[in-house]
């Protein structure tokens, strides 16, 4: 696996657990064991992390961009505590009936991350745990990798001809990303 600079996450479901009635508030916002810690391995071995979201709740009218900007600094806060930090934070804050670009499995926030640090995509690894996390990675040419947690093994069982590396949880994917170096 060629090695960047840079590594990209999905948040709801990778970092955090995720919910069908939306993570509206820091409140709600838990992270998943081992993620945060997987975070502070990546970075551990030069990686930068780049969270790349879907947040419909705001289009939705379920929270308010200043609502969001908390639970994103609890995110980096209590990734801070366990050692680790999250270079940017990228969101779609469109609903799925809009015409953005930017919602995944469209490429826009990964065509505008790669823009603003530089980066060439087909050398980046997304984890996701979603089958739109991995179009919109196949998508720029970048690297899917699957974990089991959020919706991941629904996403494995609806697509069991997926031909891309998964596991169990954030950690386990941390653990084969930085052994690959």
């Amino acid at each position: 696996m060629t090695q960047s600079t840079y590594i990209l996450l999905d948040r709801d479901g990778v970092i955090n657990h995720d919910s069908d009635q939306f993570i509206k508030s820091p409140e709600e916002w838990h992270p998943i064991e081992g993620s945060l810690e997987a975070i502070a391995m990546l970075n551990d071995h030069g990686l930068r992390v780049i969270v790349i979201s879907n947040q419909s709740g705001l289009a939705r009218g379920l929270f308010d961009l200043a609502m969001l900007n908390k639970i994103h600094a609890k995110m980096q806060q209590l990734t801070e505590k366990k050692g680790g930090k999250i270079d940017a934070i990228y969101f779609c804050p469109h609903g799925p009936d809009d015409r953005c670009n930017c919602r995944k499995p469209k490429s826009g926030m990964l065509e505008t991350f790669a823009r603003e640090f530089h980066a060439n995509l087909q050398d980046i690894v997304l984890v996701g745990d979603s089958l739109v996390d991995i179009q919109a990675a196949q998508a720029v040419g970048a690297k899917p990798i699957l974990v089991k947690t959020g919706k991941g093994r629904r996403t494995l069982a609806d697509h069991p001809d997926l031909n891309i590396p998964f596991f169990d949880n954030l950690y386990e994917a941390a653990k084969f990303i930085t052994s690959e170096q």
